[in-house]
């Protein structure tokens, strides 16, 4: 496994599992195989509903609590100071926990400044070990991280192979904030990258296929990735992707496939925000 640092000094493994839309019943056992295989981050949400199965699988592991990295996310309904600080502590309870590695808040709307407040305070407290933002695009972050006491330490965006994210990364670094993928290998509006010509022409010079290369091409620039599979060996096929490292022609071939910088959903959309509001708000 490979490590990126945390402006707080916190490592964090840049690859890790996701159980996005990975139903209750189906998470334990989909986490229980994804820490077989080696995964040791697990990125989950409060809006998952899921967080119980991820705690019941890592306390059945035998893995000690240090050596997981556990990730997840204050939904828009626990908004707020007083309903964020009730959420951290049942998301302590569902994941059978004293701490949270990485707690982010999930969208950018209703009282965000409060539900950091609430953040900041568990942050201190030391039951999260790192904070920070989902899906705040450029504008938003840059507002909300500029007035903020303590900077987001990550930002989990869609990015991928197809959908880059460069334009946002200049505004990361002025704050120290880390990105992390979600949809790595596409997803949600994305196809295409599992099956492309140019990610399986650079793999075959390793032996490996074009979702490895573009996994690869996340963790060698930093940027942490969360595949999810409910499929153990295509888990472990994911995983293997650290015995390899492209080229800069490989990765100046990568950038050329950029078709969306700043992903297929336009969080700043008011049709969007409404829809999230008015149902979770």
């Amino acid at each position: 496994m490979e490590y990126i640092k945390l402006y707080n000094g916190v490592q964090m493994p840049t690859l890790g599992y996701g159980v996005f839309l990975v139903s209750p019943d189906e998470c334990e056992r989909c986490v229980s195989d994804a820490l077989s295989v080696g995964y040791r981050l697990i990125d989950t949400a409060q809006a998952y509903q899921n967080e119980e199965g991820v705690g019941n699988a890592w306390r059945k592991s035998g893995i000690k609590r240090e050596d997981l990295f556990l990730v997840t996310k204050v939904w828009i309904s626990n908004a707020g100071e007083e309903k964020a600080a009730k959420s951290i502590d049942e998301s302590l309870r569902k994941l059978q926990t004293d701490y949270i590695d990485l707690l982010l808040i999930h969208q950018a709307y209703g009282d965000v400044f409060g539900t950091w407040r609430a953040m900041e305070k568990a942050y201190r407290a030391g039951k999260v070990r790192a904070i920070g933002v989902s899906n705040f695009q450029a504008g938003r972050f840059f507002d909300f991280a500029h007035y903020v006491e303590l900077k987001p330490m990550v930002n989990q965006l869609q990015c991928n192979t197809l959908i880059q994210q460069t334009d946002i990364e200049p505004i990361h670094a002025e704050f120290g904030t880390k990105m992390m993928a979600w949809g790595p290998l596409g997803g949600q509006g994305v196809d295409g990258i599992v099956k492309s010509e140019a990610l399986t022409a650079i793999g075959a010079k390793y032996g490996k296929s074009a979702a490895q290369v573009a996994l690869r091409w996340l963790t060698q620039r930093g940027v942490v990735a969360i595949p999810k599979s409910s499929h153990k060996e295509r888990m472990a096929q994911n995983f293997d992707i650290f015995d390899f490292t492209l080229s800069d022609d490989e990765i100046a071939q990568i950038a050329q496939l950029n078709q969306h910088d700043t992903g297929i959903i336009n969080f700043g959309d008011p049709q969007f925000v409404k829809y999230l509001i008015q149902n979770y708000g």
